[in-house]
């Protein structure tokens, strides 16, 4: 057996710039401590196994395909297509990934939940762009398309201000030094965001230039966050401008309106995590209501 290689990438979250990062809002997006890992290990043999385990070690797809991409075994022909479709492009990008005659025994693991929305999908494209020796950015955008700011997260360990430019984005890492870290945890809203579509919501409303700079400008003015009150104001601000955009209501208005504190909702609008203020105590509101899954700032963050 050859000598086993591993990749590893973060996963994401978007505190701030949702939908407008797209159109070049700097976002500030943060690196989970949970992210997904890529084995690769060369046999005697040709084509491809590729095994894929959930956070709890359980084979939740798997397939086998040879190096003309033909699937000869899968559990899922959806996702095959979907993975092989990835891995052409990337041998699009580098002609030499994936061109000896080898067995190669692909194994991904999963730290988090695949329903928590940290990026299964973005931590698979890093993860191949990495073993394939080619730009992940570059690979995205001729696969999922999208922002990129969930490829610059899984490459990093520190929060960054992230804003999609041509012909590369600019990254910035930024240091959050707000002592009211304690305060702030994420509900998980037992349903899972597809992406895509909140993007195709959002593709096509009229976003004028001054909304973007105001998303931007909040952004910015976070790093200077000093008091948990300035942070719930900027939160709140921003939640206005979004809601105003796609035209839903603010996830606290719909789910959460007698809650004192305040419910940010993150990345695509409409299900995963959201953000909130509050105590230990205040966490109980949030269980009584049903949503179980509670992860406080420090352990959800890399």
């Amino acid at each position: 057996m050859g000598v086993k290689k591993t990749y590893y990438s973060h996963g994401k979250l978007l505190l701030t710039g949702e939908y407008l990062v797209l159109d070049g809002a700097t976002a500030l997006a943060i690196p989970t401590r949970k992210g997904q890992s890529l084995s690769v290990q060369k046999d005697g043999g040709n084509g491809v196994m590729w095994t894929s385990l959930d956070a709890h070690g359980k084979v939740w797809f798997e397939a086998s395909f040879d190096l003309q991409f033909n699937i000869s075994r899968t559990s899922d022909e959806g996702i095959a297509l979907t993975l092989l479709d990835i891995l052409l492009k990337a041998q699009q990008l580098n002609p030499a990934f994936l061109n000896e005659q080898k067995l190669y025994q692909v194994i991904t693991t999963l730290e988090f939940p695949s329903n928590w929305g940290l990026g299964s999908s973005s931590t698979l494209i890093n993860n191949v762009a990495q073993w394939a020796a080619i730009d992940a950015f570059t690979l995205l955008e001729h696969s999922f398309g999208g922002s990129g700011y969930d490829i610059a997260a899984a490459q990093i360990d520190r929060p960054i201000f992230y804003t999609k430019m041509e012909p590369q984005p600019q990254i910035k890492a930024v240091t959050l030094s707000w002592d009211f870290k304690d305060q702030l945890f994420f509900v998980h809203l037992n349903k899972k965001q597809d992406s895509k579509l909140g993007i195709a919501r959002y593709t096509g409303k009229q976003v004028s230039k001054n909304q973007r700079q105001q998303i931007t400008d909040i952004t910015h003015k976070l790093l200077l966050c000093y008091h948990l009150s300035d942070f719930e104001r900027l939160m709140e601000s921003h939640e206005r401008i979004i809601s105003e955009i796609i035209g839903l209501p603010m996830v606290k208005e719909e789910l959460f309106s007698d809650y004192k504190g305040v419910v940010k909702s993150l990345g695509a609008w409409g299900g995963d995590f959201v953000l909130a203020t509050g105590t230990a105590l205040d966490q109980d509101y949030f269980k009584n209501k049903g949503y179980a899954t509670i992860v406080s700032f420090s352990d959800m963050i890399a």
